[in-house]
């Protein structure tokens, strides 16, 4: 599929196989629309001095695929002349240099496309019941918070 069949539409997912950057961008690519942000997330090796041997990634699949929409709409009031949404995780063990996650966003203009990115990435940590669990090479393992998650703030 070369363009979105439906522009504007939301193209949300979650998958335990590799995603697709190329399919993520034909999904919401189209004849109106002269800007496609990409933001793919990929496993890294390391973190904080620890070598990371892969990603795991739990969620509660119909909350997080119920939440994944709502932050698609609220990105389409606050850019109204967002074209295609595509946002598309992955569950399951993710290996190194594979990527977690996938957005893609299309809009006439740059400026529209680059924002709904940032805030869909950004939202989508904060508000998607989607857990990541780093393993590390000698076995050790850790359920991983996200910052910017709101349930993970403590009170002071």
């Amino acid at each position: 599929m070369a363009a979105s069949e439906v522009p504007g539409a939301d193209h949300v997912t979650l998958s335990h196989e590799q995603l697709n950057v190329n399919a993520a961008v034909e999904a919401v690519t189209s004849p109106s629309c002269g800007a496609v942000s990409l933001f793919v997330g990929m496993t890294r090796d390391n973190f904080e001095g620890h070598r990371v041997v892969r990603l795991e990634y739990e969620a509660y699949e119909s909350m997080a695929q119920a939440e994944m929409k709502k932050i698609c709409a609220r990105a389409r009031c606050l850019w109204p002349s967002v074209g295609g949404i595509a946002l598309h995780h992955r569950l399951g063990v993710v290996p190194i240099a594979e990527a977690s996650v996938v957005i893609a966003v299309a809009a006439p203009h740059r400026q529209a496309a680059f924002e709904a990115t940032a805030f869909l990435i950004d939202t989508l940590k904060a508000t998607v019941p989607i857990w990541k669990k780093e393993v590390y090479e000698k076995g050790q393992c850790m359920w991983k918070e996200n910052k910017e998650c709101s349930w993970s703030k403590t009170q002071e």
